[in-house]
This record gives structure tokens, C-alpha cells and sequence, in this order.
């Protein structure tokens, strides 16, 4: 963990060059955000820098053929949101998979890829708010990717686990199983076919969409019994751009991500917590019984009636309807998810980003699973996202069902919160797969309701809802999982209360959340990564 103070102060003709703070999972990454800053480089200029370093420094999590979102605050206040998500297959017709004996969609594998968001979410928020092109954004990544990084303890174990999966393709195992074995922690990761489409993706990222990357990604899927016709992969070339969908919690204005992200969710949390947890103490039994009672909520609401596009989430958000919820969780029964079809796990990493001008980016993206699809683009070095059997359904005529032109539902999103004068005052995300939309409730509630730093919260003992919404544990009943930290007191009355408590490591809850704040009385920017994986927070 990182915690790092900053001066900060937004003058009234502009940013000051080099004034802002970062903060990132992994020390190379934060570190090219930070430099970026150091130029005179803005918010959105060094969370793309940042970006594209995440993909040689921490492969199993993101990556250029995975997805993106991020929010953009403006230094005028307004809040804009830029998403990266595609479709799946034109020929994925859910008849498709039902010939060929499949219940469910496969979680590996070319049947598992929905074409790549991340590169035209990056793009469009370059062409919205950066001040350097991206070929010099990009260039220490492409430099990283062509010497290696050295690989972190985290990514060799994930490539251990893996490793059955990325022997099978040859992409992978020439990156990842050097010698057929993975690689000991600290040996370089050497990438140089991912530098050479990363040079040309920044000269030119449309034609990922449209070109001769697309060309070679949709022949490798079809010939592997995927049915992409390429005009899917084409009209993923345009990012969902929009203003952030927005919420109000202890008086302040929280934005978050929306569809196909679960930004709705973390909303419709602090709805039902707002002015509820404030008055009880401060990860006690009862506050978390009803914030996981919240979420449990949110879970069955999102299994009941939600896909990727159409409006009815905004009506889980209104007085009514939050009125209903709240005096149902005051019952002490929450609602139970009874069968799940989104499978658990996932990976992911994200970045944040604020400068002098007042301008903040909220950055996630993600392969879905660890190395996703587990399946490279011949001759490229991208490895593909497992998005499509991650995130859709195959249950007949629910939103979430999969169909051509249809985004699946994401795990991924952003928040930022603004004072009534519509300052910056948070910005945060955390990876966690079905535990991101808890952990982002828990983290507004921290530095909102209890008034933590940055360092507080980010390192406050996780409790977690399980199963959420995961496919792979149909039938396992309700569990509260949660950290040892949070004390045997805690956790007996929590037992007492009807949850069925799992005590993980006083660390084990994962996730890798990331809180910058803006103290305006102060003029400081005050920041910090989790101790849960290797980030830093750096101000300059």
C-alpha cells in the first residue's frame, strides 16, 4: 500500500504543470502516469499512459483485447463516460449453443470472446480530453512490452494456475511458458509481437476495428468455430459515450458508470444505506448486516430484470421503489439470489488520475477471467477476453440472454463524487469481479459516512456477499465472506443475526482498490492503493 500527500490547488487560468496525483496496482504503472504529470501532461494523458502500461505489466488482468470504462470529470465539473464493450458473435444465436449441447456459454476459448472494447474507450477519451498524442503516450509501454517487465509474484502464480489452458495455445505459451514452465517472479516478461500491434495501434487504433488486426482476429475465431462474421467486430469501433448516471449519498453527488456496467448497483447500495450506516458504528454487525442486505438487494434485482441496454434500472432507483427495498432490509431478511447465471471469478485492474485543472479520470478495464478466453490473436500478441461467457445468460427471453448486437452485462465500473458546489472531492475503483459493486458501496460509505482518508479506506477489513450472481455455484447457499480484521465480536453477532459467516485471512478478501481525495480546505490531494496487491499512489 501507498498513501502519498500532495499540495494541490487549481489555479484560475489553467493546470500547473506537474501538479496532480496517480495511483495504480502496480509500481510501473502508477510511475508512467506520474511522469506524464511531471511533463505537463493532464488527467486523461496520464491515465492512458497508465493504460497501456497495465498491458505488459499485468497481463493476466487487462489487456488489448479486453474491454474498458472510464469516467472523465472535466475541469467545468461536467462528469463524462466513456465505455468500451463488445459484441458477441453475429452467428451467436442462442440455438447456436443449444446445438451443441451447451447449458451454459464456455468460459475458454474462441465460443467465450466478445470483440474487444478497450482500445476504442481509450480512443475516444483521447480524442475527448488528451493534450499528447498517443504514440508518445504509449511508447514506454511499447518500450516495457519489447525488453519485459519482471513478473510480478501474483502474475507467476496466475500463469501456474493457468497453465494447462496456455500450453494449449501457442501465443501464450511462447509469452508466458518460456521454457514450457512459468516464469519465477522477477524474470523479465518479454512481449515483442504485443510492442509491434501496440506502435500501431497508437498511430492508429481504428483499425483494430477495421483492419488488419480485426481482419486477423475474426479469421483466427472462425476458423476456430466461432461465428463472427466481422461486421460485428467493425461496429465495436465506437465507444458508448454519454454523461455518468448519478446518485446522492450523505449529501454529495456520486457518478458512476452506465450500462452495460453495474453502476446502477453501487447507486441503488447507496441509496439504501444513505443516512443508515452514518448513524452506526463503523463496521459493526449491524451496519454491515444491512449494507450486505444492500447488496444482496441489488443482486437480485439485476438477476430479475437487467441486460445491457433499456431503461429498467432507473425505475429500481426511485423513491418508490427504494422505499419498498429499504423496508423490506429493515425486516432483517434481505432477499436471496436463488440461481445464478453470470459465472464468478474475474480479473482486472484499474487506474485513477487527477490534476491541477481539477480534471480526474476513473479508469477499469479487464480480460473478464484471468488471461480471458485464454486464446491469443496469431502473430499479434493480444490475448482475448472471455467477456461473452462471462457476462451472458443463456436463459431463454431474459435482457441478459445472449444475442448478436447484444452487449453482455459487465462486473466493471467507476465512481467519482462532487460536493454541492460541484468540486471534486473522491475518486475510486476497485477490480473484484461480483465483490467490485460491494467494495465501491463500502468505500463511498467509509469517506463519506465515517469521513476516512484515502488510506483508511482502501484498507478497511472486506466483507462480501457470495454468491452474488455466479453461475458456477447454482444451488451453494448465502454466504457473508469477511476478513478476520473485522474481529471475533463482530463475526459472532453477524452469526447471530442469520448470515452464514466465512472468515477469510485478515487480507483475504481481495479486490485492489484505489481512492484519490481533494481536500479543498487544505489544498491537498491525499491518495492511496490496497494493501490487497502491489499499488502505489504517487503525487507530483
Amino acid at each position: 500500500m501507498c498513501g502519498f500527500l500532495q499540495e494541490w490547488s487549481i489555479p484560475p487560468r489553467g493546470p500547473a504543470v506537474g501538479a496532480g496525483m496517480v495511483a495504480a496496482s502496480h509500481p510501473a504503472v502508477g510511475l508512467a502516469g506520474a511522469r506524464v504529470l511531471e511533463r505537463g501532461g493532464n488527467a486523461a494523458d496520464a491515465a492512458l499512459a497508465m493504460a497501456a502500461m497495465c498491458w505488459p505489466a499485468l497481463p493476466g488482468q487487462c489487456g488489448v483485447g479486453g474491454d474498458a470504462f472510464a469516467l472523465l470529470r472535466r475541469p467545468d465539473g461536467e462528469v463524462v463516460s466513456y465505455g468500451g464493450s463488445g459484441f458477441g458473435p453475429d452467428g451467436g444465436l442462442p440455438c447456436f449453443y443449444r446445438e451443441r449441447g451447451l447449458a451454459a456459454l464456455p468460459l475458454e476459448g474462441p465460443l467465450a470472446v466478445a470483440v474487444p472494447g478497450a482500445v476504442a474507450a481509450l480512443a475516444a477519451l483521447h480524442a475527448a480530453a488528451a493534450t499528447r498524442d498517443l504514440e508518445e503516450l504509449w511508447a514506454p509501454a511499447v518500450e516495457a512490452a519489447e525488453r519485459g517487465l519482471p513478473c510480478t509474484a501474483r502474475t507467476s502464480a496466475d500463469i501456474a494456475e493457468h497453465q494447462g489452458a496456455l500450453a494449449r495455445d501457442p501465443g501464450t505459451a511462447a509469452v508466458f511458458l518460456p521454457g514450457g514452465r512459468p516464469p519465477r517472479a522477477g524474470r523479465p516478461i518479454i512481449q515483442p509481437e504485443l510492442a509491434a500491434t501496440l506502435r500501431r495501434l497508437a498511430a492508429d487504433p481504428a483499425g483494430f476495428y477495421t483492419g488488419e488486426p480485426a481482419e486477423r482476429a475474426v479469421a483466427a475465431l472462425s476458423s476456430a468455430g466461432a461465428p463472427f462474421s466481422g461486421e460485428e467486430w467493425a461496429a465495436c469501433g465506437q465507444a458508448l459515450t454519454g454523461p455518468s448516471i448519478d446518485g446522492r449519498y450523505g449529501g454529495f453527488t456520486v457518478h458512476q458508470t452506465p450500462l452495460p456496467t453495474p453502476g446502477w448497483m453501487v447507486l441503488q447500495q447507496a441509496a439504501l444505506c444513505d443516512g443508515v450506516l452514518a448513524r452506526l458504528p463503523w463496521l459493526g454487525a449491524q451496519a454491515i448486516g444491512w449494507a450486505a442486505g444492500a447488496a444482496a438487494t441489488a443482486f437480485a434485482d439485476r438477476l430479475a430484470s437487467c441486460g445491457s441496454d433499456g431503461d429498467g434500472w432507473r425505475e429500481l432507483l426511485t423513491p418508490a421503489s427504494l422505499a419498498a427495498r429499504r423496508a423490506a432490509l429493515s425486516t432483517g431478511r434481505p432477499p436471496v439470489v436463488a440461481r445464478s447465471p453470470v459465472p464468478g471469478g474475474g480479473d482486472t485492474t484499474s487506474v485513477v488520475a487527477v490534476d491541477a485543472s481539477g480534471m480526474a479520470v476513473s479508469l477499469i478495464h479487464s480480460l473478464a477471467f484471468t488471461f480471458g478466453a485464454r486464446i491469443t490473436v496469431p502473430g499479434t500478441g493480444v490475448v482475448l477476453n472471455n467477456r461473452l461467457g462471462r457476462g451472458a445468460y443463456l436463459l431463454d427471453g431474459h435482457p441478459n440472454e445472449v444475442a448478436p448486437r447484444r452487449r453482455p452485462l459487465h462486473t466493471l465500473n467507476a465512481w467519482m463524487v462532487t460536493d454541492a458546489a460541484g468540486r471534486l472531492r473522491h475518486v475510486g475503483n476497485t477490480p473484484g469481479g461480483d465483490g467490485q459493486v460491494q467494495w465501491n458501496a463500502q468505500l463511498l460509505s467509509h469517506v463519506l459516512d465515517h469521513g476516512a482518508d484515502p488510506v483508511e479506506a482502501v484498507s478497511a477489513p472486506r466483507f462480501t456477499l457470495f454468491p452474488g450472481s455466479d453461475a458456477d455455484t447454482l444451488g451453494r447457499p448465502c454466504e457473508l465472506r469477511c476478513e478476520s480484521r473485522l474481529g471475533d465480536r463482530v463475526l459472532a453477532r453477524l452469526g447471530e443475526l442469520g448470515f452464514d459467516v466465512r472468515v477469510t485471512g485478515p487480507w483475504g478478501a481481495g479486490g485492489s482498490a484505489l481512492v484519490v481525495t481533494a481536500d479543498h480546505a487544505s489544498g491537498v490531494l491525499f491518495g492511496a492503493a490496497d494493501p490487497r496487491q502491489d499499488g502505489v499512489a504517487l503525487g507530483v
